[in-house]
């Protein structure tokens, strides 16, 4: 699965919930409709923006998945700017 989207956030590297910070940040600054990808590579990260999808009121979870990139897993958020 891959979508579309409009800026990436690289949070490789980053141990929670440093990914999720980030990506919330930079999804403040986008306009509504606007997909951000980010990519991580802290296990933890899943659970976070799952839940960050079900509280956030500005914020939708398009899509997960994971990937391999240089041997190491790397798990890719798909979040839409809605409001």
């Amino acid at each position: 699965m891959s979508q579309p989207f409009d800026k990436v956030l690289d949070a490789r590297g980053m141990n929670c919930p440093m990914p999720l910070v980030n990506a919330r940040k930079e999804a403040g600054k986008m306009e509504a409709g606007q997909v951000l990808k980010v990519l991580a590579t802290d296990r933890g990260s899943v659970a976070d923006f799952q839940g960050w999808a079900k509280i956030a009121k500005n914020v939708e979870l398009l899509g997960q998945e994971e990937e391999s990139v240089d041997g190491a897993n790397v798990y890719v958020h798909y979040v839409k700017r809605i409001g």
